[in-house]
């Protein structure tokens, strides 16, 4: 008899949560392991496939960096606090933030496919208890301001089909409802959620989506992945990517130049690059904005313009993400305009 559950679901069991069966399949020395978190806050969660990538016995592989603690967590920063964005202060319903004109954040699940050290709602206080939106669809329907929905998390597509399925159709009954963007990283560690059923339910929503995926290094856009955001495309549903500036990971002119072509040769358009959100336990990532104007400028100056992420960062009670691009034109005396 087939099973009945996905193999998106079957895959995802096999994510390491267990720090020292990683160190294990790792082969990591007794050097490096003596500076694993090996009890961390936030605790590890990470797809076969990503865990694959990782070069053996290197605690300096970008995607290494990325997903497995380090005793760098537990270095204390007065500036990196639990609520760097201060969610908490924008919270209309258990599940809606609305901070900006125009759109707000539904966080659909506490669930994601893996944990990023670095995440910045690490801390959030998930309502995990009740299973509907019925509140969180009652708010967005009495504000006729609000043109745009996020689903985010989380990851929303760590929740199944019927549930997206019947959330989607009620978003689609919100007449003032003109956009909903869907932020993952599913198709960075489990590709194989991007299935026939889950393209059928995109292709089914009336209003205009937009699906934003979260990759930092080129490593992570494999040929898989590329090819399952490529059916996502083919739907005329347009794909984004952000990403974090990430000391460690994609902090070169190298790495961060290949992330933009790899982006922009698969029709997918860079569309945030954002400085580090302080959240507690991630000051080892930590970059001056000075560094990401530098990799910036360097994109610019060997690709097109659309290839060209916008450097932001979030800070409460601003009306939007505040710019840091401007200073990119502290470095164009030596650009040749076409």
């Amino acid at each position: 008899m087939t099973s009945s559950i996905p193999l998106w679901r079957h895959i995802q069991r096999n994510n390491f949560t267990q720090i020292k069966v990683l160190c294990d399949y790792l082969e990591l020395d007794e050097s490096n392991r003596q500076k694993i978190l090996y009890s961390p806050r936030f605790p590890l969660n990470l797809p076969q496939r990503l865990a694959n990538k990782i070069a053996k016995n290197c605690l300096t592989d970008p995607i290494f960096r990325q997903f497995v603690p380090l005793c760098d967590e537990q270095v204390p920063h007065p500036d990196f606090v639990p609520d760097p964005v201060q969610d908490a202060c924008h919270r209309k319903t258990n599940k809606i933030l609305h901070k900006y004109h125009g759109r707000a954040l539904l966080v659909t699940t506490s669930a994601c496919a893996m944990h990023c050290r670095y995440c910045f709602r690490q801390n959030f206080a998930y309502e995990t208890q009740e299973r509907t939106f019925d509140e969180d669809l009652s708010y967005l329907s009495t504000d006729s301001s609000i043109k745009e929905i996020i689903l985010s998390g989380g990851d929303p597509l760590s929740l199944s089909d019927s549930t997206l399925t019947q959330l989607l159709t009620q978003l689609d009954a919100i007449q003032h409802l003109d956009r909903i963007r869907i932020h993952t990283r599913f198709p960075i560690g489990i590709p194989e959620r991007i299935d026939d059923s889950f393209l059928h339910l995109l292709a089914a929503c009336k209003k205009q989506l937009f699906f934003v995926i979260h990759a930092n290094h080129p490593r992570e856009l494999d040929l898989e992945v590329l090819q399952v955001l490529k059916r996502i495309q083919r739907l005329g549903i347009p794909v984004l990517n952000q990403s974090v500036l990430l000391k460690g990971v994609n902090d070169t002119e190298d790495v961060f130049l290949s992330l933009a072509q790899n982006l922009v040769n698969a029709g997918i358009l860079p569309y945030y690059l954002h400085a580090l959100d302080p959240v507690q336990g991630s000051s080892h990532f930590a970059l001056a904005d000075e560094r990401g104007h530098q990799l910036l400028h360097y994109v610019q100056t060997h690709l097109s313009g659309y290839g060209v992420p916008k450097f932001v960062r979030e800070e409460s009670g601003q009306p939007s993400k505040t710019p840091l691009n401007s200073k990119l034109f502290l470095y164009t005396d030596k650009i040749t305009v076409y």
